[in-house]
């Protein structure tokens, strides 16, 4: 295995499907000459040319729209959103066209495109630029949602995308392109539904996905030295479907259940997982489920006032001592 950056890692995933198929094209905004913001389509451009490396117009509607539209004959582009606060301006295009067409159809067309965004807080970026919008995208049927926390997932799931006849969105965070991780030199598919438990554990279950596992990890790591307390890690990578037999099985394990985002509580990601856990594992509980999320507010641009509404892994282990009584 060699161990790559995230975006390094996304880089290889477009190259190496791009090269087997020629339908497959990627489109975006600064994804061409200038290789992406984040670096994922770095010299594809060259390599490919600009009939297949589209940079695209500031118009998040319009050339969505297109490759969606291209999507029903058959080319399979990956589209890459500079911001995913941006694509709310592309809703319309993903949630009436690519995700409802199969069913609308009676399977005569199908929409087999991935959209790629980044979200999340990345240090100031302010309120109109650090959105995390996967709850959106999990709520409508049609659309597979994931959301690769390391290298390998980013690399496994974008190949495992492209080959998929359905709509993917995967959401990735902003704050991890420069993460560096393990990934297989062979070729590898990630499986685009289920969720994998990243550390063993006995008393309680951690709940995370993407940037949140990585909290979930680091407070597991203190709540086994300075608690004695055996902490299971589930990285939830699949959001829609969610993995409610994982879900089930880690809670009937552990008989207790914290979920960590960064996201705000409403309608959101720990909101699912709570009524998965209340409805399917309530008689195996021994203590009700807590949330860890950000708080309800836009995000704030000074250093200290975002600090303040974004949790971390010591917000997840006071949750943990919350559920023990040692809070």
């Amino acid at each position: 295995m060699a161990e790559i950056m995230y975006w390094e890692a996304i880089r290889r995933a477009h190259d190496e499907e791009m090269a087997r198929d020629p339908m497959v094209i990627c489109m975006g905004e600064d994804i061409g000459v200038a290789g992406g913001t984040y670096k994922a389509t770095k010299g594809l451009y060259e390599k490919y040319g600009p009939l297949r490396v589209i940079d695209t117009p500031i118009s998040e509607n319009g050339y969505t729209g297109l490759g969606i539209g291209a999507s029903f004959l058959g080319v399979k582009p990956i589209i890459e959103i500079m911001s995913v606060n941006f694509a709310w301006l592309a809703m319309d295009q993903i949630f009436n066209s690519a995700a409802k067409v199969r069913y609308m159809s009676g399977g005569q067309l199908s929409a087999p495109v991935v959209i790629r965004a980044a979200g999340g807080a990345a240090h100031q970026l302010g309120a109109q630029h650090s959105a995390r919008m996967e709850k959106v995208f999990m709520g409508v049927a049609g659309l597979r949602v994931v959301t690769p926390s390391n290298p390998k997932q980013a690399y496994g799931l974008l190949k495992s995308a492209v080959r998929s006849p359905d709509p993917v969105y995967i959401n990735e965070h902003e704050l991890m392109y420069n993460m560096k991780g393990e990934v297989p030199d062979e070729e590898y598919f990630h499986p685009l539904e289920g969720s994998e438990v990243t550390r063993p554990g006995t008393d309680v279950t951690l709940f995370g996905y993407n940037i949140s596992v990585h909290w979930c990890l680091k407070a597991a790591e203190i709540l086994a030295k300075q608690y004695n307390i055996s902490a299971e890690v589930v990285d939830l990578y699949a959001l829609a479907p969610l993995d409610r037999e994982g879900i089930r099985k880690s809670v009937a394990k552990t008989h207790k259940a914290v979920i960590a985002e960064e996201d705000e509580a409403p309608c959101g990601v720990g909101s699912e997982v709570m009524a998965i856990i209340n409805e399917e594992c309530f008689w195996e509980l021994d203590a009700p489920p807590v949330r860890v999320h950000s708080a309800l507010v836009p995000q704030p641009y000074a250093h200290n006032l975002e600090k303040a509404t974004i949790p971390d892994h010591e917000d997840v282990v006071k949750a943990v001592l919350k559920l023990f009584g040692k809070a």
